[in-house]
């Protein structure tokens, strides 16, 4: 079993910057493929970033690709997404999701993740 618990989410202007944090449970990690998602009011959920067992693979959503950054750390268990240049389409909930199939490679369908965070709120005001 994986626990993930996100943080780091809040209000920000358009234009700034927020990095989220996903900390994992376990001694797993780094078998763990990691992936972030995010989902906004009626709408359906996005693939945002995901990133590789090793790190040495990440792939980006579109509309992110440029202006977010997806790193993981093993001492800390941790993934992270720096996002930069904020823009109001930007405001969702933001979900981190993991999977132990997911390994030299990232992974943009949610339906292969099988762990899940409770999520964190990014609000861009614009």
């Amino acid at each position: 079993q994986v626990h993930l618990v996100e943080s780091g989410g809040g209000l920000v202007h358009a234009g700034g910057s927020l990095k989220l944090s996903c900390a994992a449970s376990g001694r797993t990690f780094s078998m763990l493929g990691m992936g972030w998602f995010r989902q906004a009011p009626g709408k359906e959920r996005e693939f945002v970033a995901g990133i590789s067992r090793s790190g040495s693979y990440t792939d980006y959503g579109g509309s992110v690709q440029g202006r977010f950054t997806i790193s993981r750390d093993s001492a800390s268990a941790s993934v992270y997404l720096q996002m930069n240049a904020l823009e109001a389409e930007d405001t969702a909930m933001y979900y981190c999701a993991a999977d132990f199939t997911i390994t030299d490679r990232a992974n943009r369908r949610g339906s292969d993740y099988e762990y899940w965070g409770q999520g964190t709120q990014v609000t861009v005001s614009s």
